[in-house]
């Protein structure tokens, strides 16, 4: 069985972008305006004032989320986010680390 990726660490950027570090150690940047886009719920993260700024993760870290109608599991976000290279950790903000 394979087990869903672990959150280690997630900071919202500007223009509704994720950057997520994961126990693995990868580093992705996951654009959420497609779901904004597509998936109802989600156009909340745009119409509510702070919303976007406010992302969590779970205490299972398989899953970031912002109220009880907006989530993203973590495979999602392992599997589509843009892998970083040559980001500098120190430079980088932590918004939520477990």
């Amino acid at each position: 069985m394979n087990t869903l990726p672990r959150i280690k660490r997630i900071e919202a950027l500007p223009n509704y972008r994720l950057n997520i570090v994961f126990d693995d150690g990868r580093e992705v940047v996951y654009n959420v305006s497609e779901d904004i886009e597509q998936i109802e719920e989600f156009r909340m993260l745009k119409q509510i004032p702070h919303l976007w700024e406010q992302v969590q993760v779970d205490c299972s870290r398989t899953c970031v989320y912002w109220n009880d109608r907006i989530e993203l599991p973590s495979d999602t976000l392992y599997e589509y986010g843009v892998v970083q290279y040559g980001l500098d950790e120190d430079t980088i903000p932590h918004v939520a680390e477990e």
